[in-house]
């Protein structure tokens, strides 16, 4: 596999130079590295020349093509070329934010900081992408991956994250898209969970990221490693708000923290986090909701309370989305975690929408006191008002109750998602089972099927359940 850099001999000087070289590394690693497994050699690692660049593969100047890089039925490779100095540098970086690897089984914390992004080369199809922005990504899940001492970590890719070290990246993107992300299926032996999910919503209606099935491999020195198979995501502050709706230059949130849950009193800027303009201190749309959602009217004068709620909040797409993300269960996210959600002040109406994100729980009852019921029975309007204003308010439960008939007659159709889980496993059975001990999440290649099984068996479950609630 070629690599973009240009070899300088340094003769008798090379021990003075590898000191020098050692100190620059961990200062300002993008600007001197040894290749790896060539101690004769040093490296310029800013001197190298685009060759691959076209306007189509790697210009802002191409629209997202989708069709290439999510296709849905295909399972596609990307490659991940890391210098030894640099894949230390991450893994050190883990161990400060984590502590050591597979020093724990299973359990995590959390951290408030993201793990560090170094410059890589990235592989597809015989072309290279430069100089890749690439750091491992996700909270407990990563966490947990890493303390049981699994290398298969999800990673967020930017492809010019670096632009302002390396100008010949500027503006470099992967067939249209900025930002990717790939997830690692993480408690899901199925893989099939963030694929479907993002699907399902998408199905129904909602702004949602795509999705597709991709092997990865990484060289951080050794040759490539197969760290197993990845669903890479569509990332919501990218492309999302680009093509799902007609303008851009909303206020995007990823809300995470306990004023997520809107409960009363709890807003603080920290919490709700600013994917763009972020330069704008001003978070005035969020706290309009929070008014309108907590007045007094609620109880007093319902219609106003509604007409208010309505002027700053998407309440018929939240209806859907909840209505989806019930009918299919959905633990880790709003009524039961606060976090896995973004908010979009949509420019064409100036209401708050709703984005669902990170979806590999879904499909299954879960963890922390499990997925919410279909009535919500049990449900803290303190903790979780969002959800439990709006049920019981009798023509937005109507609302939901429609939606969640239309789900389980369209999106989420038992024949028709038993026929997809069946389709997808077929496809990617071969790069599932073949994962590696300390790069995968199987115990073995029968765990792979038993949880297709499942999957199958939930979906028909969640029909008779919705049958139950509608009283059909």
């Amino acid at each position: 596999m070629k690599r973009p850099l240009m070899k300088i001999r340094v003769g008798i000087f090379k021990p003075v130079l590898l000191v020098i070289l050692a100190s620059f590394v961990a200062c300002s690693e993008q600007e001197i590295v040894t290749p790896d497994n060539d101690p004769e050699v040093l490296v310029d690692d800013a001197d190298f020349i685009v060759s691959d660049w076209t306007v189509e593969t790697h210009s802002n100047d191409a629209d997202p093509d989708f069709s290439e890089v999510f296709e849905d039925n295909a399972v596609k490779r990307l490659d991940i070329v890391i210098t030894s100095a640099r894949w230390k540098s991450m893994l050190a970086d883990m161990t400060s934010l984590y502590g050591t690897f597979g020093s724990r089984n299973g359990g995590g914390g959390f951290s408030d900081q993201d793990p560090i992004f170094v410059p890589a080369e990235v592989f597809y199809k015989g072309n290279e992408w430069y100089r890749v922005g690439v750091r491992f990504k996700g909270n407990s899940s990563l966490s947990s991956t890493w303390s049981s001492g699994n290398m298969k970590l999800s990673f967020k890719l930017d492809f010019d994250e670096f632009e302002d070290d390396y100008p010949q990246i500027k503006n470099q993107r992967f067939y249209g898209f900025k930002k990717l992300s790939l997830k690692n299926n993480y408690n899901d032996k199925s893989m099939l969970r963030e694929k479907v999910a993002g699907d399902i919503f998408r199905n129904a209606g909602l702004a949602s990221s795509h999705t597709a099935f991709y092997t990865v491999y990484v060289d951080h020195g050794e040759g490539p490693i197969y760290f197993g198979l990845y669903t890479l995501v569509e990332e919501v502050d990218d492309t999302v708000i680009d093509t799902q709706f007609s303008n851009n230059n909303g206020n995007l949130y990823q809300p995470d923290g306990t004023g997520a849950s809107f409960a009363s009193g709890t807003f603080s800027e920290s919490v709700f986090v600013k994917e763009t303009n972020e330069d704008e201190a001003d978070w005035s749309d969020i706290k309009n909701l929070f008014t309108a959602l907590h007045n007094t009217s609620r109880t007093t004068d319902a219609a106003t309370w509604k007409t208010n709620l309505e002027s700053v909040f998407d309440t018929n797409v939240f209806l859907k989305y909840l209505a989806v993300n019930t009918v299919i269960q959905n633990w880790d996210t709003y009524g039961r975690m606060t976090h896995n959600y973004f908010l979009y002040n949509n420019p064409d109406n100036h209401l708050l929408t709703w984005i669902p994100w990170d979806n590999n729980e879904a499909l299954q009852t879960g963890n922390m006191q499990g997925s919410l019921p279909l009535n919500f029975s049990g449900l803290s309007s303190v903790q979780w008002p969002l959800i439990r204003y709006l049920y019981d308010d009798a023509s937005y439960r109507g609302q939901y109750d429609a939606y969640v008939e239309e789900v389980i007659n369209g999106a989420f159709r038992t024949s028709t998602i038993q026929a997809t889980y069946t389709t997808y496993a077929s496809l990617i059975e071969p790069y599932a089972t073949s994962e590696t001990k300390g790069y995968t999440f199987l115990s073995n290649a029968s765990d792979f099927q038993s949880a297709i099984s499942t999957l199958k068996t939930h979906a028909t479950q969640r029909a008779a359940a919705v049958k139950t609630y509608l009283g059909n």
